[in-house]
Order: C-alpha cells, then sequence, then structure tokens
C-alpha cells in the first residue's frame, strides 16, 4: 500500500517503495483518478524494485476519485486540465524525487488513458529517462493545451514506449501507425518502441473494468514497461 504525502505546493503523491530504490516511477492516473487500481500499479512497481510515485492530477478539483461509468464528471475533470498545470505538477513530483536523491536519467513515468498522453508530455521536458504511455489519446489532435502526441513523440528527450490494443476506437489503426512513424523521427528513434495488441481494447490494463481488461494484453504490456525501464534507466549512484 502506498502512504500520502502534500507537497508544499498542494499537490499530494502516492508513494511506495524504498526510497533507496534503484530506480523510480512516476505513475500517472487514467481519466477516473488515483483510485484504488492506480494504487496497486503503483505498489506494483515497488514490488519491481522501484520507488514509485502518483501525482493526484485532479487535485486542484479537490482530488475526486470517478466511478467507471461516470464519463460526465470523467470528461468535466479532464476539461480543467491545462498545460500549465500539469507542467507544474510534474516539475513538483521530479523535484520531489531529486530531493530523494534520484535524477532524470534514474526516473521513469508511466500513464494509462490520459495519463499515457501526459508521460508522452513529461518526455518532452527533460524530467525523466525514459517514458511509457498506455493508449494515450490525442495521437493528431492535442488536448489539455498540449500538442499531439505524434509531435510529442517526434520532440521527446527520453526513449519513448507506445502500447495500444486494435479494438480502441478512440485510437484507431492510422492513429498508431503515425506514432510509428513519429518514433523514427527524434533522436532515440533506435530505442523508441510501439507494441499494437491485437484484440485489446481502450483501458486492456485495468483490471478493475471487467468489460475491457485483457488479461494476456496487460501482462504482456507490463512486461514489456518493466523490460523497456530496466534498459534505458541508471541506477541512482
Amino acid at each position: 500500500m502506498s502512504t500520502r504525502q502534500i507537497l508544499d505546493s498542494g499537490l499530494p503523491l502516492r508513494v511506495a517503495g524504498p526510497p533507496d530504490a534503484p530506480r523510480a516511477v512516476i505513475v500517472l492516473q487514467e481519466a477516473f483518478g488515483v483510485n484504488a487500481h492506480i494504487d496497486d500499479v503503483v505498489a506494483r512497481f515497488a514490488a519491481k524494485g522501484f520507488y514509485a510515485v502518483a501525482p493526484e492530477l485532479y487535485h486542484r478539483d479537490g482530488s475526486p476519485i470517478v466511478a467507471y461509468d461516470d464519463f460526465g464528471q470523467a470528461m468535466t475533470l479532464l476539461g480543467n486540465l491545462t498545460r500549465e498545470g500539469l507542467t507544474a505538477d510534474l516539475t513538483d513530483t521530479a523535484t520531489f524525487l531529486a530531493h530523494a536523491g534520484y535524477a532524470a536519467t534514474n526516473t521513469g513515468i508511466v500513464g494509462y488513458c490520459m495519463g499515457g498522453t501526459v508521460a508522452t508530455f513529461a518526455a518532452t521536458l527533460g524530467l525523466v529517462g525514459a517514458s511509457a504511455s498506455f493508449y494515450g489519446g490525442g495521437v493528431l489532435n492535442g488536448r489539455f493545451g498540449l500538442d499531439p502526441v505524434v509531435d510529442m513523440v517526434a520532440s521527446a528527450a527520453a526513449p519513448w514506449i507506445g502500447l495500444y490494443g486494435t479494438l480502441d476506437t478512440g485510437i484507431p489503426s492510422d492513429h498508431v501507425e503515425a506514432l510509428r512513424n513519429a518514433i523514427s523521427e527524434n533522436d532515440f528513434a533506435g530505442e523508441n518502441e510501439l507494441f499494437y495488441y491485437d484484440g485489446a481494447d481502450h483501458g486492456f490494463h485495468c483490471d478493475d473494468r471487467v468489460n475491457v481488461f485483457n488479461a494476456e494484453a496487460a501482462a504482456q504490456a507490463a512486461t514489456e514497461t518493466y523490460r523497456f525501464f530496466d534498459e534505458h534507466l541508471e541506477d541512482k549512484l
């Protein structure tokens, strides 16, 4: 289980794992908030040897937990996110980790759904050493005041891995192909990776959403993410 810490800026973080772990990871929520599932993902990364933290990106709205079927509330909260606020939250999280001894080269970031989009944004800011996006939307049209994901991938300052499903109607195959092209355009072209899981829908990693959870794709994608971080993150001194 994680503990909850509130930074001086007012940003709450869920924190798990030993602060002397060799590497850190920032876990970014789905549209439904930092709920029990995200807390469990934080714990999974801690069990894999990471110092894991999850910033509550809805904290300006009181850090609500949104029911999986309440798309109205989720859309309202998503509409309140801004580039300025996300930049501040990512920077504050990285600063928290820096105080624990983690540089960007020791820190990965992984996001799910809207968090996948924000994780890609983080890769453009020089705050992390590797970024993983699970079905982050806004591929061709930016969201939250951010650039389109294809543009962010092409300008990323760290290796990036994308994990998508063929049944995701919100991120169709032509968007995935655009991402395949984008990963060949930055300085990490030989390190970037993209996986497209047959029969997997949007949200396939979330085992609390039985209508979209795909156990096989989720396990494979998690394994690829752990490997990717192992390959691209350095241990802190």
